[in-house]
């Protein structure tokens, strides 16, 4: 319950991180500082510019060009060029942070294969101080990923070894897959993001020679860059949003790999000792009265 808690604290904050953010960009975009007056100066003989004037260095303001296209020249002309096609973008950055957000909280490798746990468990183990139904109940208590491992091994406790390892590894596939889980979501969002930013070229272009078989708009730029600047911003927001998500999908691939390994290692350390060549070897050892509650964590 507290692990939902924190995930879902975490995905509010960053929406609303985003949200904000961008109502930022748009009303730093429509703000008019106006021009400031010098102390002493006539306001009526202060020149007063159109927003969007052009100073050169003459000081003589030239007046805007007539025409709206016009390749953006900084991050909020280009968030704002979007237009409609902010949509499947931010959609898509909303579903990578909030399935990010989400397993970066479940692949923590202290939920995982809590240390505690582990050790006393094992320790327990190899002093002979557990059977089968102490055991499980343990692992059952603890729920972590690595505990169901070893609950599957030690409910064929006293076979032989390929059995119970046999039974780690499909009790192991199903925790794997579990760890797995919303991974292909964030692959989707880089693939999906990537195309629909090439979709954007694309129908940017066919503006473009629109325009040129409609006004013979082949010597007027002014009517083509909108259409350019549509094919380019589309294809720039795309890998924006996509080469994030495949690097966190890549790191978090990583990580369930790195977490499964070490669950195979611990898991043959059970496996070595509730077998039933792991057991006929510690007849010989006396069973000390240390009470099995002190493995629960």
């Amino acid at each position: 319950m507290e692990r939902q808690q924190q995930i879902m604290a975490i995905r509010i904050l960053s929406i609303c991180f985003i949200f904000f953010g961008s109502m930022n960009l748009v009303v730093a975009q429509n703000i008019d500082l106006g021009t400031p007056i010098a102390p002493g100066s006539d306001p009526a003989n202060i020149p007063v510019f159109e927003p969007g004037a052009e100073i050169f260095p003459d000081g003589d303001p030239a007046a805007p060009a007539e025409g709206k296209g016009g390749l953006p020249t900084n991050i909020i002309e280009i968030f704002l060029s979007l237009n409609y096609w902010i949509l499947p973008f931010g959609i898509a950055t909303l579903i990578a942070i909030w399935f990010t957000t989400e397993r970066v909280v479940v692949l923590r490798r202290g939920r995982v294969i809590p240390k505690p746990f582990v050790q006393r468990f094992l320790k327990l183990l190899e002093e002979g101080e557990l059977d089968k139904d102490e055991a499980l109940q343990i692992c059952e208590e603890n729920g972590s990923p690595v505990a169901m491992v070893f609950a599957h091994g030690v409910r064929k406790w006293g076979k032989p070894s390929v059995e119970v390892e046999q039974a780690i590894i499909d009790g192991g596939e199903r925790q794997v897959s579990s760890l797995r889980r919303h991974l292909r979501v964030i692959n989707g969002v880089a693939t999906v993001t990537h195309l629909i930013g090439l979709l954007g070229t694309v129908w940017g272009m066919l503006e473009s020679f629109n325009q040129i078989s409609i006004a013979g708009a082949m010597g007027n730029t002014e009517q083509l860059a909108s259409g350019i600047a549509l094919a380019l911003v589309t294809t720039a927001a795309g890998l924006i949003v996509a080469i994030p998500s495949l690097i966190i999908y890549m790191y978090l691939s990583g990580r369930v790999d790195d977490l499964v390994m070490k669950m195979d290692d611990l898991a043959q350390r059970v496996v070595i000792n509730i077998s039933a060549e792991g057991l006929a070897e510690q007849q010989s050892r006396p069973r000390k009265t240390a009470t099995a509650k002190k493995a629960a964590s």
